[in-house]
Formats: C-alpha cells, structure tokens, sequence
C-alpha cells in the first residue's frame, strides 16, 4: 500500500481544544488555522505576494466556479492550481456541493448527482460524486471534499434525505478518487439534529479518511444551535485527525470553535467585510467609512503589524473609501486577513501554554459583535 503524504500531529491539547500540524505535500499546516478564501483562484483585491505576508498557510478556491470559468482542463494544463495562481503552499477545494445547492430555483438533485443552470450563462451541468472528484483531482488542491448535500438546518424530513444522499456519495467519492497526494474529507451533516449529526458522524469516522468536515452550520440556525452540534460532535470525530468546520469565519466563531475541537475555518468574512468598508479590532468591527474617523491618526488597529496598521491611518484608508478607490479594499483586506491569522497564532501560543480556556474567555468578554 502507498504511504499517505499527509498526516496530523497534535502538539498540545487543553480540554477539548488542539494545537496540531497537519503535514501536505506543498507544506506544513499549523492547526488551529484560518483558510482565506479565493473563491476563483484569488483571494479578492490581493496578490498571493501581499497574501502570504498575512501569514496565511492554507487557501480555499471553489470547484463550483472554476469549474465554469476557466474550467478544470484549462487549469490543468497550466500545472495545477498551485501553479495557475501562483500560491505555492497548501490549498483546499470545495466540492462544488454548497454552490450547486445554493441555486434552489434552477437546479435538480436525484440519487445520482444535480444538475444545475450556470448563473454566468444559463448553461445546463451536471455535477456527481464521481465528476466533483474528477474536477477536483484535475485542479490539484491538497485537500479535497466530499461531494454533498447541504440542507437547510431546520427542516427534519429534507434533513434525513440529505444525509443518506450524502453518505452515499461518500462512497462514491471514495471509490473515484485516484490521487494520493490528494487528501479526501468526507462531510458531516444532519441540520441540527442531533442524531442525524451522530449517525452521519459514525458513517463519516468508518471511512477512515485523513480528515472530516462539519458541514450545514452558519447556514441559518442560531450560534447555540451550533455550539450543540459540535459539542455533540466532539467525541465522536477521530482524535487523530482534523476536524474542518465549513465556512465559518468571524473572529468569535474561531475561539467559540476551537473550545469545541475544530482545527480548520474557511471565511469569505475578511474581504466581503473589507468590501463594505469594515474592519476588524480586538474590541469588535469598526466602519471606516463613519466621518468620526476623518482626522483619526491611529491606525485600524495599533496593536496590530500587517501592511495596513504598520503605514496607514484610519484618516487615509477613509478617505480612500469615501473616494472609491480600489486600494481601500485591498488595505482593508489585508488587516482582515491578517487579524485572523494572528488570533490563531494566539489561540495556538494558547493552547500549547495551557491558558486557552483564559484566553478565550477573555477575548469573548472583549469582543463585542455588535459593535459597529
């Protein structure tokens, strides 16, 4: 048998919190860790130059969108998407699953697979199990998920359909799968119901992949909702390997998270946010386009050491907005990424020194979401 390329070493525990390393074929992924998104092979307004200062390790693109423009075979031929981006350490690709079921008005799910219309040209497609691993294997992420059906949180009846379709497809994902420098993670999902999560948990944990996924949370159910489905969920995902939480992102979601034994986040959080002017502090978002901010000296956020911070006031990077130029996004950005890349610096430096429990409580207690 081949030996696997990856692996996942845990280096500190405290509770049910984990600092770990989890060891790709482009590089080491410190753990906990936060996963920018670049949804069309660019994480939105920056360079993979200005991205890597942030310290990011690990970068998400979308099998769903690449699929469509510029298609799987185009990046293929150019090397990967490693080398069609020119980002050189680990990335992660989606199944294309969440998009596909976004489309609610124009797409058809069956046994099989769904066939879906392009939102870019009305175009018919058709994704399976077997043709989401295939465009996967072709863009040539280090990660790679599961094709599934993400349903909406609440609803019981759709909620049990979905996670049958969804560990059947698993196995087809299995059997598809051709690459072993590519890690396949199957995907949880149940709403939030908890013995759906549990029977889709078992199901997942007996595929004995290098990774599991949480998916069909911060999709419409209350933070408790989720806070009780990953609790419930904790015990019962392998120990010895990382557990990715599906598109969550804001700063108080990551600590609440990692209290409950997630390793990997993915966001479009920082850029969106930085798109609509807003931005991150230790003591929650501030909005730089509020005129309390035209004469303001200080940076978005002094005790913060990314680009923006380290030469740029908040009088600036303001009227940068207020003039619509596009370097607002971009330094905004910046900050966004880099600020939670370094809370999970942090709460790793936590974790490791036994005061994590500390540490988040302290953070939470700071951190006000409302604050805008």
């Amino acid at each position: 048998m081949t030996k696997t390329p990856f692996s996942f070493d845990i280096t500190g525990k405290e509770k049910n919190a984990r600092a770990g390393v989890f060891h790709t074929p482009h590089g080491d992924i410190p753990t906990p860790v936060f996963a920018p998104v670049g949804t069309q092979a660019t994480v939105k307004s920056l360079t993979p130059a200005q991205l890597a200062e942030t310290g990011a390790s690990l970068v998400l693109s979308n099998t769903y969108h690449l699929y469509l423009r510029p298609g799987a075979d185009l990046v293929a031929e150019m090397g990967s998407l490693h080398e069609f981006m020119q980002w050189p350490q680990p990335m992660l690709t989606d199944s294309g699953g969440f998009q596909v079921f976004s489309l609610s008005d124009t797409r058809k799910i069956d046994e099989d697979g769904v066939t879906f219309k392009s939102h870019i040209d009305g175009s018919s497609h058709r994704f399976t199990p077997e043709s989401s691993i295939k465009v996967q294997e072709q863009l040539g992420a280090d990660i790679i998920m599961a094709f599934d059906e993400c349903a909406t949180p609440h609803d019981l009846e759709y909620n049990q359909r979905a996670v049958t379709r969804t560990h059947n497809w698993l196995k087809r994902c299995v059997a598809a799968k051709s690459r072993e420098d590519q890690a396949l993670f199957g995907i949880v999902q149940g709403g939030v119901f908890g013995d759906l999560r549990k029977a889709s948990a078992e199901f997942v944990s007996s595929m004995d992949l290098p990774g599991t996924a949480i998916g069909g949370l911060s999709v419409g159910e209350s933070k408790a909702e989720m806070h009780a489905m990953l609790d419930l969920l904790h015990p019962l995902l392998p120990a010895d390997k990382p557990r990715y939480l599906m598109g969550v992102g804001s700063p108080e979601d990551l600590v609440n998270g990692v209290l409950r034994g997630v390793d990997i986040f993915d966001c479009v959080l920082p850029t969106r946010l930085a798109r609509h002017q807003s931005a991150f502090t230790p003591t929650g978002r501030i909005n730089l386009m509020n005129a309390g901010f035209a004469r303001d000296k200080m940076p978005i956020d002094d005790t913060c050491n990314c680009y923006a911070c380290q030469n740029f006031t908040r009088a600036y990077i303001r009227h940068l907005v207020v003039a619509k130029e596009m370097l607002a996004s971009t330094l905004i950005s910046i900050h966004n990424i880099t600020f939670l890349i370094n809370l999970m610096k942090n709460i790793r430096q936590a974790v490791m020194a036994g005061n994590f429990e500390q540490f988040a409580s302290s953070f939470l207690q700071s951190y006000k979401t409302n604050r805008k």
